[in-house]
């Protein structure tokens, strides 16, 4: 989760790396810290517990701390709770080696133990700092070389992480190591840069090289050098970052979250528009052919959070239109139920960093298990994409706010293409059919400005309930999946207790749950089961219960059951997912901030999880 950033050329390093560190302050808020040396000098260590603008305060937004060489971190607690103790960097005893990770090492106890024998002390409660004298040990021992040591300590550490280390004898250098956590490298002129996502960078360097798994470097003034855990030098293609630096901004809107919100109609556009060709859908590029897609019989689907209800909603557009079966599946119980996959399985991964742990460490076990693999991500370079078998990239650009918005929306874009792709390869459907949903798709951009446009009712209404204890969000088929998602954005945001329900099952259970003024949102945009929905809200009506309706325009009958009604345009109903998530995702940002809630950054939670 933490992120990391580093600095090494002619300018001061501190306000650089805070600059960074506030571009990666969603990865992880509880404390933040900074370790910068001049030279050959001393490094010097400041740490702070809280948000970022604690470590700006304490550094006069860095003009207190001289050096033109430093690491930065801004963490995300796994072991020990926040306060300035636990903050990195962390250092070894005689503050010779200094380090900053994210990540998570598995077999730290057993670490530690056999280093306090060798006679190191700890002040901390991390994991981290069990890394720093670790690597400490080794360098001392090794005849103090930072690659044989930072390889012998990789083959020591259980678990994930990336480093980033200063060694006091080693001046103008930073050190780096990876093993399933992310970290970039860039390179602009006589300047260094490593960062654990692209947008810390984004302003000063667009050339990135990309350390692969079990792999080390050396970063100085304009260069760096790789190395794998063998110690023998390894070669790097460099790749060009085309994001627009201004998309990490938040372009005059309060929040990145309601900026992001804006930004989906692009993010849809551009995704589909990668892939749209002279009127047909072209998966070539992306090294399936049709043949090929011929030949899967089964898709599975894995994914956690919000990119696993895009999963879910891609399930039932595929087997609706393409006639294949799907398995949608929690990567983070995925292995653990010793899965059937087969080469006639086409496993599908959808993350947005491409960096999520879980969902990595289920695309290794189906390659392993002979599956073929499709990677949905919006970061180019990251893991899931360099290792999946075929990479579908989204184009949602940086996506800085903690709750997903745009980058979901360009994934059910991505997943309606490929169910699309696969109805057409399949001769599920007709040619005219296939015409006609990837001219209804190109009109969803235009379609959820439409919605956007509406926003002040929600806003409205929020206000009006943002002292609620329970909401719960019900729907059947893709209404259902739709539901889950705007659920978890309320909860994600606004802390409220939300739950999501199949509106058929409210009567084996749910409905005692239901008492006066409780909230309950109904989303009903799929017409053959408009009826059936209509009447479970009738039964919640019923026993008091406050309805929010959501549906097409057309349905105003809504109106004599629901409380409160809020419409989309009408799309085909295979796609009506991209619609109704927008009055969901404004709902649940203006409850936040009818609660004065932090909408960017909520407790407890980062942005990209990288740890299982």
């Amino acid at each position: 989760m933490c992120g990391i950033v580093g600095y090494c050329g002619a300018q001061q390093a501190a306000p650089l790396l805070l600059e960074g560190l506030s571009k990666l302050e969603y990865r992880g808020y509880d404390s933040a810290g900074l370790a910068v040396r001049e030279g050959a000098g001393e490094i010097e260590i400041v740490k702070a517990k809280g948000r970022l603008k604690e470590l700006y305060e304490m550094t006069n937004d860095g003009r207190c701390l001289q050096g033109n060489c430093g690491i930065g971190h801004t963490r995300w607690a796994t072991h020990g709770e926040p306060s300035v103790e636990n903050a990195h960097p962390h250092s070894s005893d005689d503050h010779a080696v200094v380090c900053v990770h994210n990540g998570i090492i598995e077999n730290y106890q057993e670490l530690r133990e056999k280093l306090l024998k060798k006679g190191y002390s700890f002040y901390s409660k991390t994991d981290t700092e069990v890394a720093a004298k670790l690597i400490d040990y080794y360098y001392k021992k090794e005849e103090k070389s930072p690659i044989a040591a930072i390889s012998r300590a990789m083959l020591r550490i259980q678990g994930s992480y990336a480093f980033a280390i200063l060694f006091q004898d080693q001046p103008d250098a930073i050190y780096v190591a990876r093993k399933d956590s992310p970290l970039i490298l860039g390179i602009s002129g006589e300047e260094g840069y490593l960062a654990s996502d692209v947008p810390a960078i984004l302003n000063y360097a667009r050339d990135v090289y990309y350390i692969g798994n079990m792999e080390i470097a050396c970063l100085k003034k304009g260069e760096v050098a790789f190395y794998n855990v063998d110690q023998e030098p390894v070669t790097k293609e460099i790749t060009h970052i085309k994001w627009d630096a201004q998309a990490a901004d938040k372009a005059g809107y309060e929040h990145f979250m309601m900026k992001e919100i804006h930004e989906q109609p692009k993010a849809v556009r551009d995704t589909l528009n990668s892939v749209i060709k002279d009127g047909g859908i072209d998966f070539s590029p992306l090294g399936l052919t049709d043949e090929l897609l011929k030949a899967f019989a089964c898709v599975d689907i894995i994914a956690c959070g919000s990119a696993y209800h895009a999963g879910l909603v891609a399930q039932y557009v595929i087997e609706d239109i393409a006639k294949v079966p799907v398995r949608v599946e929690l990567a983070s119980e995925f292995r653990y139920r010793r899965p059937i996959l087969s080469a006639d399985h086409l496993v599908v991964i959808i993350s947005q960093s491409g960096e999520t742990a879980d969902s990595l460490a289920a695309l290794r076990e189906a390659k392993t298990l002979g599956a073929k693999t499709l990677a949905i991500v919006n970061v180019v370079g990251s893991s899931i994409a360099r290792e999946a078998d075929y990479i579908f990239y989204t184009f949602a650009g940086p996506e800085i706010a903690v709750a997903t918005t745009k980058a979901y929306g360009a994934q059910l874009a991505a997943c309606y293409a490929l169910a699309v792709k696969l109805a057409s390869v399949h001769d599920a459907i007709q040619p005219e059919e296939v015409s006609t949903l990837i001219e209804e798709l190109k009109t969803l951009p235009e379609k959820i400005e439409r919605v956007l446009a509406d926003k002040e009712r929600i806003q409205w209404f929020a206000a009006k309930f943002a002292n609620a204890k329970d909401i719960f969000f019900i729907g059947r088929g893709l209404d259902y999946a739709i539901s889950m998602e705007g659920s978890l954005k309320m909860k994600e945001i606004s802390y409220i207790h939300s739950e999501a329900y199949a509106a058929g099952e409210l009567k084996h259970g749910t409905i005692s749950l239901i008492e006066k003024g409780t909230l309950v949102v109904g989303t009903l945009t799929q017409q053959h089961l408009y009826e059936k929905s209509t009447s479970n809200l009738m039964e919640v009506k019923s026993r008091g219960g406050y309805l929010m309706g959501l549906t097409n325009y057309g349905n105003y009958t809504l109106e004599d059951t629901a409380d409160f009604t809020t419409y989309i345009p009408q799309t085909d109903r295979h796609f009506s997912a991209s619609l109704a998530i927008i009055p969901l995702q404004l709902f649940g940002y203006y409850m936040s901030v009818a609660r004065g809630l932090d909408v960017d950054k909520p407790r407890n939670l980062a942005k990209s999880v990288t740890v299982e």
